[in-house]
């Protein structure tokens, strides 16, 4: 069934009536009853333009349900929604209430309320409108309906208006770049840098340093609505991604070009080269807290302020060996520990040791950081909270998140509300501030994190600090960005490494990342391919960034994916 959503015609007011009518009896309503409604139901021709109604129809089908945008901004309100009852449940009213509330967007509306019928109460809580007061029937004496209001974020509202100034920005994908300050960049940075596409909530350029599939860009904004991004991709020939601001700064058109746009240039991460390439000049401990055993330090000196928070402790060791010797003792003693280098990103350099029979050979040879474990199974258990540090130095908060950690790989995050229980995000948040004030006074400018993990106690525990864009903050980009141009509280999840069952070039790839998206869609669920670049790789694999406004619906669209990803095999089965 194709739907198209057109303007209504005051020679449809009539038909337009009977359809709600009929949708309203769907509902088991009987005749005294909806008789009673008839009058507020009644839709006149003098008033369809005034209304803002419009109608959804198929081409061999006819009118499939109408809906209207009442009222006049900054608040209105969702006036009509109703379905012909044979096509409730085939996307009608999905269609038809995205529909009104991108118009709501685009005329300047931050809030719209809807007098629900309590029957449909459940499509519009999990469409993202947020339950409000119950208000009086304006037909049934003495009856009490649902109502709901969906909020709409401006481009001045906190942390987003920090970072942009309100307005587009570039993107560099420069992990590799940024890695290799403090030693070899992951052989993976390369696929990692896609993720730039997120730096922002709406970028108008991105620099990348491996191709990337040349309609990509296009699904991504088509979802996000970001209109047309420039790309320049493949500039550089290192299989990880090389050194991208040096890449841009020898190619003076583009570096004249990127310059000519007048937005603001926003890294993964800050370097020297990007200094150079952005006119900036950093000061020499603004990258000072990105060393573990500094953060380490950090941490302690806060403590003693923040009850709710527990530290581990740490102890260096300069070579390898005496790493090994520490860790035998506590492994003897039925102590786990966990082994860091000084540097590393997404658990790369991190290691759990939990007995003492291990062998030393694959720890690098040292200075090493031996870190006491702290045990729990606590959910959720690996958390981070994120803020931004803006050019005047000032801390904003940007929030908490969940992490999917395996052993200690990162996965992916979880971000939206409840997500985080409010005690426990209360406490990260006030910690997460102090850090912050501090990362400030070293002189550091940009996007930071600070990761935690629950004990048994239910105390977070800090682990490090990351001075540069993370996975999580993939998940902070796209929630704003969808709850501004869509409304509501979006749940956002990214999922870094989806296993694909065979190896897919471009047009495969496209293909199932439109279907994968189409069933998601089905399903109240929104789909991002955040990671193309690895579909080819001699172990295929996607990233994908999933939204929605109900956690049951997040991870059945989770499940889906992985499910549609194992699938791609069959495609080459003969």
């Amino acid at each position: 069934m194709e739907v198209r959503i057109r303007p209504a015609r005051a020679a449809e007011a009539t038909a337009l009536t009977e359809l709600v009518v009929r949708s309203k009896a769907y509902w088991g309503y009987d005749a005294t009853f909806l008789e009673a409604c008839r009058e507020e139901l009644t839709i006149r021709a003098d008033e369809i333009d005034g209304r803002r109604i419009v109608v959804a129809e198929d081409e061999d089908l006819g009118m499939l349900g109408a809906a209207s945008l009442e009222g006049t901004a900054p608040h209105g309100r969702l006036g009509l929604c109703f379905v012909e009852p044979h096509a409730i449940g085939r996307g009608v009213g999905r269609a038809l209430y995205s529909h009104v509330m991108a118009a709501a967007r685009e005329l300047g509306f931050t809030r719209v309320t809807i007098e629900s019928d309590p029957n449909a109460e459940p499509f519009y809580r999990r469409m993202g409108a947020r339950p409000g007061e119950d208000t009086v029937s304006g037909s049934i004496e003495g009856r009490e309906l649902p109502l709901l209001e969906v909020l709409f974020t401006t481009p001045g509202d906190g942390w987003t208006h920090a970072w942009t100034q309100g307005r587009r920005a570039i993107h560099l994908g420069n992990v590799a770049e940024f890695q290799s300050q403090f030693g070899p960049a992951s052989t993976e940075a390369a696929h990692y840098s896609c993720l730039a596409a997120f730096i922002s909530p709406h970028p108008a350029a991105l620099i990348l340093p491996r191709e990337v599939p040349p309609d990509w860009i296009d699904l991504v904004g088509g979802v996000l609505g970001w209109g047309p991004v420039e790309v320049y991709d493949g500039l550089s020939r290192e299989r990880a991604g090389g050194d991208l601001s040096r890449a841009v700064l020898s190619r003076p058109a583009l570096a004249e070009r990127l310059n000519s746009l007048g937005l603001p240039l926003l890294p993964w991460g800050r370097t020297g080269a990007f200094a150079e390439l952005a006119g900036e000049s950093p000061g020499p401990d603004a990258l000072r807290y990105e060393s573990k055993r500094a953060a380490h330090e950090l941490f302690t000196r806060l403590a003693p302020d923040h009850p709710g928070i527990r530290v581990p402790e740490q102890w260096r060791a300069d070579t390898r060996r005496a790493a090994a010797r520490l860790l035998r003792k506590r492994g003897r003693a039925g102590r786990a520990t966990v082994v860091k280098t000084e540097h590393g990103a997404g658990g790369s350099g991190t290691w759990v040791i939990r007995n003492h029979g291990f062998r030393a050979s694959p720890l690098p040879r040292g200075p090493l950081l031996l870190e006491e474990f702290v045990s729990g199974t606590t959910d959720p258990r690996d958390l981070t909270y994120d803020g931004l540090v803006d050019a005047e130095g000032r801390v904003h908060e940007v929030g908490v998140a969940v992490m999917d950690v395996e052993g200690t790989a990162y996965q992916g995050a979880t971000v939206g509300p409840g997500v985080v229980p409010p005690p426990l995000a209360e406490t990260m948040a006030r910690f997460g501030r102090a850090v912050g004030e501090q990362v400030a006074a070293s002189g550091y400018r940009g996007w930071f994190d600070v990761d935690f993990v629950t004990g048994s106690d239910g105390r977070p525990a800090p682990t490090e600090i990351n001075l540069r864009m993370t996975g999580p903050s993939v998940a902070f980009m796209v929630k704003a960005r969808l709850d501004g141009i869509r409304g509501g509280d979006h749940l956002v999840r990214t999922v870094d490494h989806v296993p694909l069952g065979a190896r897919l070039p471009g047009p495969e790839l496209s293909a199932f990342l439109r279907e994968t998206a189409r069933r998601c869609a089905g399903i109240d669920a929104v789909l991002v391919p955040s990671i193309p670049t690895a579909a080819f790789e001699p172990a295929p694999r996607v990233g994908v960034v999933l939204a929605a406004h109900a956690r049951e619906r997040l991870d059945a669209a989770e499940a889906l994916v992985r499910a549609a990803a194992q699938d791609t095999g069959r495609m080459f089965l003969s």
